[in-house]
């Protein structure tokens, strides 16, 4: 009796573990995007202004 139960057992654990479909995983690509290339000095133009701003302002009174 106690063979057949470890059997039954055996079984219900080996069907659960074979329950389902093997599917391959979906691996979605990966998209890098490229920004436009810009001019080297392109970020300093807005602080140079600011700057000179300022200074015609200091200059000024």
């Amino acid at each position: 009796m106690k063979k057949l139960v470890l059997a039954a057992g055996i079984t219900a654990a080996a069907s659960t573990a074979y329950a389902g479909n093997m599917v391959e995983p979906v691996v979605e690509p990966v998209v890098i995007e490229e920004e436009a290339a810009s001019s080297s000095a392109a970020g300093i133009w807005v602080p140079l202004v600011l700057l000179a701003v300022v200074a015609a302002v200091i200059a000024h009174d």
